[in-house]
């Protein structure tokens, strides 16, 4: 039984499914869907330079990686390489030949500093350690329980707030893009962040097909978006992508206010299950999602790897 590596093709049946077959089984707490894999990789920004990887034994996808370059960081130099295997195919040698393959990549477009998500287990570390990694911040998995869970009551908005939702922003989504620009700016992180390009925004993040604008809430403070609370569903999984707050809003509850209505509203949309992230500094937001009743399931840790 041999592995190979080779790039993801987006238009051959059975290539997209495996992809997020495999992703799905190796890290559960994260959404995938066909139609999101093939979303990704066909609307990434140019100077990201993204590649979706495959590991193949006998026809079979048994290992995924998602190969960049961090073109939105102010820091020149930087990429990322996520691999996952499948749990059930693993010391087969398809990570190893997939991190090989994406850092040859990587080198040539002249990434020196290398970026990898790793589950806290110590299988995943020891094979990260052994290839140079360092381990930097770590994050978390949560996970709320929506269907026999009890989130808190639903509050109404003090006066001058109004919620809304994403799908009112359809026929001009730039407040939108401004918020989450603001807001992806101060999130904890490696890799600084800076949206400045909204026709990238639009076609990677608006038009993503995870996106679930109906049920993402945005809370609104004198005609301006102050804080939101963005959903991605996948059918039968909610999953929270971010939430944030302005910063001329904080310290007001607008956040905890727009995601206990996102919530409630995925509970009545009949959603049953529900996950998040977290930095693991990010002590304010980890309480306020312990408020809503999740419970941390997993974690992963950043490590970083100097290439040349």
């Amino acid at each position: 039984m041999t592995v190979i590596v080779r790039d993801l093709r987006p238009d051959v049946r059975g290539d997209p499914e495996g992809f997020s077959h495999t992703r799905r089984l190796a890290l559960p707490f994260m959404l995938s869907t066909p139609e999101s894999v093939v979303h990704t990789l066909t609307h990434a920004h140019p100077d990201a330079h993204f590649q979706q990887l495959v590991a193949e034994e006998d026809g079979e996808i048994i290992g995924t990686a998602q190969v960049s370059v961090a073109h939105s960081s102010p820091e020149p130099g930087q990429g990322s390489a996520n691999v996952y295997v499948r749990p059930d195919r693993r010391h087969r040698g398809a990570g190893s030949l997939l991190l090989r393959t994406a850092e040859e990549r990587l080198s040539a477009l002249g990434v020196r500093k290398l970026f990898a998500w790793v589950l806290d287990e110590p299988d995943n570390r020891a094979f990260a350690e052994r290839k140079g990694f360092k381990a930097s911040r770590s994050a978390y998995f949560l996970r709320l329980d929506l269907a026999a869970g009890t989130l808190p009551p639903r509050q109404d908005p003090p006066p001058g707030v109004e919620l809304r939702t994403a799908a009112d922003y359809a026929d001009d989504p730039r407040p939108v893009f401004e918020l989450d620009a603001m807001t992806s700016a101060d999130e904890p992180g490696d890799i600084a962040v800076e949206f400045t390009d909204y026709g990238a925004w639009l076609e990677e993040t608006w038009e993503h097909p995870l996106l679930d604008r109906d049920l993402t809430t945005v809370a609104v403070v004198d005609g301006r978006p102050a804080a939101f609370s963005v959903a991605h569903t996948d059918g039968t999984r909610y999953g929270t992508a971010m939430t944030g707050t302005a910063r001329a809003f904080r310290g007001r509850g607008l956040a905890k206010l727009a995601k206990n209505d996102s919530l409630h509203r995925a509970r009545a949309a009949g959603y049953t299950e529900a996950f998040t992230g977290n930095d693991t500094g990010n002590e304010p937001m980890i309480a306020i999602n312990k408020w809503f009743g999740y419970e941390i399931c997993a974690k992963e840790v950043h490590y970083v790897r100097e290439l040349g």
